[in-house]
């Protein structure tokens, strides 16, 4: 019989990439969006994108799919933004709510804020508004976030730089 691993939860083996690297990077990248650095910080992440006809469900609207993915970006960076060395973060949950389409041409902005932040796990929240700054879907969800490794040199859980708003 094969041996199980005495923790059966995955844990991320990379570090996770401070908001500079993961602005440049990233499956949000792939489908077009980008962190804005300037809007974003400790704890707070904007990003944005263009509405493509890939973004497009069957209806001619954003699939809710697309809603979803800028939310948990934002939501994710909020939380990075907010990470000590060596602690790595992950979602746990997403709650999405579709208030209203978007079409082929808009603009999203979605922020994500952290409502707040304990040891293990951030709660945050998170909005997505088009150009006319009307909302179109709104999220909650829960980020679990893993200690830094026994083995890092003690005085190494400082906190990440981020950027600054300018």
């Amino acid at each position: 019989m094969p041996r199980r691993s005495r923790d059966p939860s995955p844990r991320p083996h990379a570090p996770t990439p401070d908001l500079y690297r993961a602005a440049r990077t990233g499956f949000h990248h792939e489908v077009g969006f980008r962190v804005v650095a300037a809007e974003s910080g400790r704890g707070v992440c904007t990003v944005t994108g263009r509405v493509e006809r890939r973004h497009l469900n069957i209806n001619g609207v954003v699939h809710g799919g697309v809603y979803a993915t800028i939310l948990d970006t934002a939501m994710g960076a909020a939380v990075v933004s907010d990470l000590a060395v060596g602690e790595t973060t992950a979602t746990t949950s997403l709650y999405v709510e579709f208030l209203r389409a978007a079409r082929e041409g808009d603009t999203l902005t979605a922020r994500g804020r952290i409502q707040r932040r304990g040891r293990h796990i951030a709660f945050v929240e998170g909005e997505l508004t088009g150009a006319d700054g009307q909302r179109l879907s709104q999220a909650r969800g829960t980020w679990y976030i893993w200690s830094p490794e026994p083995s890092a040199p003690a005085g190494e859980a400082r906190r990440r730089p981020v950027a600054r708003r300018r």
